[in-house]
């Protein structure tokens, strides 16, 4: 192509838009890239590092936290002076072991922890199943705004709004009463905290849900029931064991935090039905003995990582189980 042809095409396309014209937001990537230009070849292997020196960071912190509390747990408090021991020794862990309140709030935390998980996976399977296979945008839009408003109201705020909804003059009650039923005690009981974790819980577990369920292709249904399976027996041998790192990550995330939750239970239990983290709150702040809330807290954190383990551990035998299989 000739110059003049090359000049006549450009006049054409019109004059190029002045810098200012681009967005911000590319004007900063290709600044970006112009950086990385003058990084030199021989460091590249270092990039990796730099991308992970936050994470690493954090770990970092969160491991040192971990330490300063295995120190201070092997350190009994001296309640004449108000100071931790000098010396080392398990008196702490020995206290905790041998306290009945102690096993009877672990016993608390961990069945809490089961019966919430169970009723988390439960309800929130049939949501994000719905969710992920309606063919109305509506109902789909509908559902995502249920499912991700609740995110925006914190937890605290939720469970006083218990309180207001199952109080004795609650609008609960009210209902209750205009059927001549009630009034009941419905609020600082353990099914109360229970009710409260699972309606705090649920929009997670369906959040850990949905991802698995759209990955497993409608095709494989169809096929399903093309050889005479029906829908129930379709979702319980076809659906769920394909989606089932979904339930897997979506229990673990439930699990944990309903071990190590605090608010529900110091709120709508009313100090009658606590968890382990409400006893390490005690230990901390109301009897000052750092030294058995920190054993505490190793042992919440013993208990987190064997839920974990075992979750996943469930998750490699059955990923195993399903390639021995294929």
């Amino acid at each position: 192509m000739s110059d003049a042809d090359g000049r006549s095409a450009r006049g054409r396309a019109g004059p190029r838009p002045p810098l200012a014209a681009y967005p911000l937001g590319w004007r900063v990537l290709d600044a970006l890239e112009a950086a990385a230009e003058l990084w030199p070849r021989r460091w590249g292997g270092a990039v990796k590092w730099l991308m992970l020196l936050p994470a690493l960071a954090l770990v970092g912190l969160l491991l040192w936290g971990l330490g300063v509390m295995a120190d201070a747990s092997l350190r009994a408090m001296d309640f004449r002076t108000y100071r931790l021991a000098e010396e080392w020794s398990a008196a702490n862990f020995a206290k905790a072991w041998g306290s009945a309140a102690f096993w009877a709030t672990a016993r608390r935390s961990l069945v809490a922890a089961v019966a919430v998980t169970a009723i988390c996976l439960a309800l929130a399977l049939p949501y994000a199943y719905a969710m992920t296979r309606t063919r109305r945008p509506g109902l789909r839009r509908l559902l995502l705004i249920g499912l991700f408003l609740p995110f925006f109201i914190g937890q605290v705020v939720r469970a006083y709004g218990w309180l207001i909804l199952l109080g004795q003059q609650g609008m609960v009650n009210q209902a209750l009463g205009a059927a001549g039923l009630g009034p009941y005690r419905l609020l600082f009981e353990y099914p109360t905290v229970i009710f409260g974790l699972v309606q705090y819980m649920l929009p997670f577990a369906a959040l850990m849900l949905a991802p698995a369920l759209a990955a497993v292709p409608e095709e494989v249904e169809r096929a399903a029931a093309s050889c005479g399976a029906s829908w129930p027996r379709t979702l319980w041998h076809v659906v769920i064991p394909m989606a089932r790192p979904g339930l897997i990550a979506a229990a673990l995330v439930v699990s944990t935090l309903t071990l190590t939750d605090f608010a529900m239970p110091a709120i709508m239990g009313g100090g009658g039905s606590d968890f382990l983290a409400n006893l390490v709150y005690d230990q901390f702040f109301r009897t000052s003995d750092a030294g058995l809330g920190s054993a505490i807290t190793l042992i919440l954190t013993f208990l987190g990582t064997t839920v974990a383990a075992v979750l996943l551990t469930m998750a490699g035998i059955a990923a195993q189980g399903g390639r021995g299989r294929r």
